[in-house]
């Protein structure tokens, strides 16, 4: 199951130099994972200050 960054994302980078795979990527109003390429580890969760990143 691939994590997903919602809408509470500030845009803020802290997740996208965290996931070891680079599935995630800035988007047009918030940051992204691609859920092909997300293996499940939750780094980019543990670094959230808003706690954005969630399983799917």
């Amino acid at each position: 199951m691939a994590y997903k960054i919602s809408d509470a994302c500030i845009s803020c980078g802290a997740c996208e130099p965290e996931c070891p795979v680079s599935a995630i990527s800035a988007g047009d109003t918030q940051y992204i994972i691609e859920a092909s390429a997300c293996i499940d580890c939750g780094a980019c969760s543990g670094v959230c200050p808003v706690d954005a990143p969630k399983p799917e």
